[in-house]
């Protein structure tokens, strides 16, 4: 099913929690699913949807590629995640509620396909919330990113309150060493991404409750990093932040969510949106613009034009 046109990009279904992945001119685009129904003001989410886009503004469902009951471990609660690809395989990463031990805890998938369909890679939970006591929450081990370096190394970031790394093992489903933490981060909430571009790593994360995001700088994945500000305010009519940013043909592009569908939209009831992304000179950030036009059809090498002038986001 087509979807395009504006934000937010999909309207028929809520979406939340949007991560993204390019792959030989396709990106693909992984969200939760909302699906509290109205008037309800909680969070009800048990699967995850996939849609794909060869320009960033015509979108193509597909069947949803994962469900909690995947993970036979897991009780429900399908939170963010993010597919990353290495050697031919997709690993998808995602928060649930695990069924046996308190808390929140994060799963691996796997596909031959981005588009899935994916099965539990381990049989058991990657990440408990056991494994990580220094925060008194049970929900500190969600929203999981990971990227591969230059090495070939792949590092898993996650957290709420405290955000954690740790390195996995070549197999991309066990870890390669300690739990650590992140120093440097201010008012660090949730939702952390890795992205590089031009030699720096950049870690964007939820700030704050309710969330801005904001943004830091480090020459390598384990730090240190160096806190830069502020990339962008509130989200209209939500409460929550979540990001990914990538690079496609030629333009860099931040997608996140908002409460922008009219129907019973809220801070419980997200959907997916996109605008571009801009450096400046030294490579720190330029504050993202929220619009409701969102992006122009992507086309290689022409790169939208960054707005002449210094302008701060707006809700929807």
């Amino acid at each position: 099913m087509p979807v395009s046109g504006g934000n937010p990009i999909i309207t028929h279904k809520y979406t939340a929690d949007p991560a993204a992945m390019v792959k030989d001119g396709t990106v693909y685009l992984y969200a939760g699913h909302d699906e509290a129904p109205a008037p309800q003001e909680r969070y009800v989410m048990h699967e995850w949807l996939c849609f794909s886009s060869q320009d960033m503004v015509h979108w193509t469902e597909h069947p949803s590629p994962l469900n909690v009951k995947d993970f036979a471990w897991a009780k429900d609660d399908a939170w963010a995640s993010q597919v990353i690809e290495r050697n031919g395989k997709y690993y998808w990463y995602a928060a649930v509620e695990h069924g046996t031990i308190k808390g929140k805890a994060i799963g691996v998938a796997v596909s031959d396909s981005p588009t899935g369909p994916f099965k539990d890679a381990r049989g058991s939970a990657l990440i408990t919330n056991d494994m990580t006591t220094e925060a008194k929450i049970s929900w500190d081990d969600i929203d999981p990113t990971v990227y591969i370096d230059g090495n070939n190394q792949a590092y898993l970031f996650w957290g709420n309150t405290i955000c954690y790394y740790a390195k996995l093992k070549p197999n991309m489903t066990e870890l390669d060493g300690p739990i650590k933490k992140v120093e440097g981060l201010k008012n660090f909430t949730e939702a952390p991404w890795i992205h590089k571009h031009d030699g720096w790593y950049y870690l964007s994360y939820a700030y704050q409750f309710p969330e801005k995001m904001a943004y830091a700088m480090s020459r390598n994945l384990e730090g240190p990093w160096e806190y830069k500000g502020i990339l962008n305010e509130i989200a209209g009519n939500s409460n929550t932040n979540h990001q990914a940013i990538i690079d496609f043909k030629g333009q860099s592009y931040i997608i996140y969510h908002n409460g922008g569908v009219p129907t019973a939209g809220s801070s419980y009831r997200r959907s997916v949106c996109i605008d571009y992304l801009y450096y400046n000179k030294d490579g720190t950030l330029k504050r993202v613009v929220m619009t409701s036009e969102g992006v122009k059809p992507a086309k290689q090498g022409t790169p939208a034009a960054a707005p002449k002038a210094k302008s701060t986001s707006s809700g929807n």
